[in-house]
């Protein structure tokens, strides 16, 4: 999988898996790019379908209800869904 990079602040490392028809995805996107914060995203609904598999696996691991967006955060911190007030607990 090929992550797509976002230059910004250094908060560790950030990851998001979204949809590219997602509002809720967006307004993540939007979020960290307001708070200038660097972070890595891929849209899982563009993937091949190996590829997708193996992306949701991923996700699943971190949510289990599979939804979107999914962020993890230092490999030890994940957000379900959209939650500004818990992004910006859990990225300081």
């Amino acid at each position: 999988m090929t992550f797509q990079h976002v230059e910004g602040t250094d908060k560790g490392k950030i990851v998001l898996y979204t949809l590219s028809t997602c509002m809720w995805c967006r307004m993540a996107k939007n979020l960290l790019h307001d708070m200038g914060v660097g972070y890595e995203f891929i849209d899982v609904d563009t993937l091949p379908t190996e590829e997708k598999d193996e992306a949701k696996k991923e996700i699943k691991r971190w949510n289990p209800d599979g939804s979107y967006p999914t962020m993890v955060i230092n490999d030890n911190l994940s957000v379900s869904g959209f939650d500004e007030q818990e992004i910006r607990e859990k990225i300081k």
